[in-house]
């Protein structure tokens, strides 16, 4: 399988542990980054564990260079895509309503909303031959009942990559292309641990991985239009 992993930078992120899941279940992956250096190393992470790994920098908010990204990728690999997991993105506070800054909005969208549009328009094709599988990351902020004061941006954003999950799997369907999303509660991460410490409860990183590797798998194949929660 042919599969394709946005945000794979720095180590100790959730992205480090999906490459290495599907690597290890004899998948290629193509790491995805802005940082050129660090997916570089992400992806030397995974070949010196035995996988199989390329490495692509590319700054996922702008049209012309996922565009490129996409052109290089199909010269590169191919005209198939097996598996697109949409991990790019960050949490900010964006304060109360009334204060906040409407630049904060808009970098919530970019990088969590625009990212994930761009990078499933562009590689759509591929997965339509594949018959492949798209999972979005969406929080456990767009669960109903979740608080979200003082992330209003964020929670906005996430719950827009929820509705743009439902459409790519409600288009995908006929070409059997799937399409969920996950929410997660915190996961354990270098930088989650290093703003919110070690004293609340974590998903760890490795069943997260777990999970993306079961709906992007032949066991997942009637399952799409789901929003999986993970606590």
């Amino acid at each position: 399988m042919l599969s394709l992993i946005t945000g794979v930078g720095s180590k100790g992120q959730v992205g480090e542990a999906v490459a290495a899941a599907l690597a290890r279940r004899g998948d290629t992956v193509l790491l995805v980054s802005r940082s050129e250096d660090e997916v570089q190393a992400r992806a030397a992470d995974v070949i010196a564990a035995g996988g199989s790994a390329r490495a692509y920098g590319c700054d996922l908010a702008d049209p012309l260079a996922v565009d490129r990204l996409g052109k290089r990728v199909r010269e590169e690999c191919g005209d198939r895509l097996d598996a697109l997991v949409n991990l790019a993105g960050g949490l900010g506070s964006s304060g109360p309503i009334a204060e906040s800054d409407p630049a904060a909005f808009d970098r919530m969208f970019a990088i969590n909303l625009k990212t994930a549009y761009l990078t499933t328009r562009a590689f759509f094709p591929l997965l339509r031959v594949a018959r492949g599988s798209v999972v979005f990351f969406a929080s456990e902020i767009v669960v109903e009942g979740s608080r979200s004061a003082g992330v209003s941006a964020y929670a906005a954003a996430k719950s827009a990559v929820v509705a743009l999950m439902r459409s790519v799997a409600d288009e995908g369907r006929d070409a059997g292309i799937r399409a969920n999303a996950l929410a997660p509660a915190s996961i354990r991460t270098g930088t989650n641990e290093a703003a919110m410490g070690d004293k609340i409860r974590y998903i760890e990183r490795e069943d997260v991985a777990s999970v993306v590797a079961f709906l992007t798998s032949s066991e997942a194949r009637a399952i799409t239009g789901q929003v999986m929660r993970l606590r």
